[in-house]
C-alpha cells in the first residue's frame, strides 16, 4: 500500500523531470500544509528562489479564498518584477480546490502558464 506522500513523491519526481525554470520564466512551485498554502517563483539554473508568497497572516475567509488572494499577490509581486510569464509546478498536488484556486488567480492577476 502507497501512502499519500510516497505517491505525492513520485509524482512531484516524474513532474520535476520534465520541467525547470529560467530567470525569464521561473518555475511556479506551490506547496500545501494543511493551514497555509505558499508558493515560489524559482529559477532552477541559478538554484535561487526569486519570489515567494504565503497565506501566513490571511485569516478571513475560506481556504480557497485564501489561496486566491495569495495567487493574486504572487502575479502582482512577478509583474512588478517583470516577469509575466512562469512554469506551473503543482508540485505532486492534484490540480483541485486550492491549488486550482491560487493557479486561476495568478492567471488573472496577469501570469501567463
Amino acid at each position: 500500500m502507497v501512502s499519500k506522500i510516497q505517491r505525492r513523491n513520485k509524482i512531484k519526481t516524474r513532474i520535476r523531470g520534465k520541467i525547470s525554470g529560467t530567470a525569464q520564466r521561473p518555475r511556479m512551485s506551490v506547496f500545501r500544509s494543511n493551514k497555509q498554502i505558499y508558493v515560489q517563483l524559482i529559477d532552477d539554473l541559478a538554484g535561487a528562489t526569486l519570489l515567494s508568497a504565503s497565506s501566513k497572516g490571511i485569516e478571513e475567509g475560506t481556504k480557497c479564498e485564501i489561496a486566491a488572494k495569495v495567487g493574486k499577490n504572487i502575479a502582482q509581486k512577478a509583474l512588478e518584477a517583470g516577469i509575466n510569464e512562469v512554469v506551473f509546478d503543482r508540485n505532486g498536488y492534484l490540480f483541485h480546490g486550492r491549488v486550482k484556486s491560487l493557479a486561476d488567480a495568478a492567471r488573472e492577476g496577469g501570469l501567463k502558464f
